[in-house]
């Protein structure tokens, strides 16, 4: 799942200084980025609508990348190769935060029988890093790179909690709150005053607003400064585990893991 708005190249959180912005570069990876799950294949024209490119310049991008292995085509539709997979590799490869993690949430899913993730935020959405799956599938299938919407997921509103004001404020502004299921919260009121009862204390239990059938409880990775580098989060199925039970059993078990975790991360 992948609400983001349309992959234009300006969507950087800063300007940078335009004589050292690469504008080609910069729409090669919208481009790229325009592929998800719910967009696994795409045509010229669907490429150039989701980056806000015209379809030449698109088209050009489109065989650059299928020239350079990243994309391939049957002349019609274009998508993605595991060519990409190596980028995210090199990310994985080069901090420490996911090797560190990926023990722990296995951990932690082997005591509680459930999926356990960890996630960072990035352009508004949490983009998962680390995951200890279990067979016990929901819709959606989720795994390292996956991104999901913060305001309506728990490891996103643990993240969303540790924002600046002005940060959140931004995020609060230029973010639509769809209703993705009955029970999302999509009032901007409701959702400042909930963060901040998770900031207070301490984790985020969202039940059934991503997708109905689906609850979960998560809470912050921290580093010895205090400072959330990450959020950490169980999910199951709302027919089977209660919010009392996840309250009771589930918090104390990912709470004293990501304790555990502080010592490691550093300042």
């Amino acid at each position: 799942m992948n609400l983001q708005a349309p992959l234009a190249p300006e969507e950087a959180d800063t300007a940078p200084e335009e004589r050292f912005f690469v504008e080609a570069l910069a729409r090669g990876l919208a481009v790229m980025r325009s592929f998800d799950q719910q967009h696994e294949r795409l045509t010229i024209s669907e490429v150039a609508r989701r980056t806000e490119l015209n379809r030449a310049t698109a088209r050009r991008f489109l065989l650059t990348l299928q020239a350079l292995g990243y994309v391939a085509s049957d002349g019609k539709f274009f998508w993605l190769t595991p060519k990409v997979l190596s980028l995210g590799h090199a990310y994985l490869s080069s901090t420490p935060l996911p090797r560190l993690l990926q023990p722990v949430l296995e951990q932690v899913s082997e005591e509680l029988h459930e999926s356990c993730s960890a996630s960072i935020l990035e352009d508004g959405e949490i983009v998962y890093i680390a995951r200890a799956a279990t067979r016990r599938v929901i819709s959606i299938g989720l795994g390292v790179g996956s991104r999901l919407p913060a305001y309506c997921t728990s490891m996103g509103r643990v993240l969303l909690a540790a924002l600046e004001a002005d940060q959140l404020r931004a995020y609060l502004d230029s973010t639509p709150l769809l209703p993705l299921t009955p029970h999302t919260l999509t009032d901007p009121v409701r959702l400042r005053a909930e963060l901040e009862r998770v900031r207070a204390q301490g984790y985020a239990l969202v039940d059934q607003e991503l997708e109905l059938g689906l609850r979960s409880i998560a809470v912050p990775v921290r580093n010895a400064r205090g400072r959330v580098l990450a959020a950490m989060n169980v999910g199951v199925q709302a027919g089977r585990v209660s919010q009392e039970e996840m309250l009771e059993r589930f918090l104390p078990v990912l709470q004293r893991a990501a304790q555990g975790l502080t010592p490691l991360l550093g300042i």
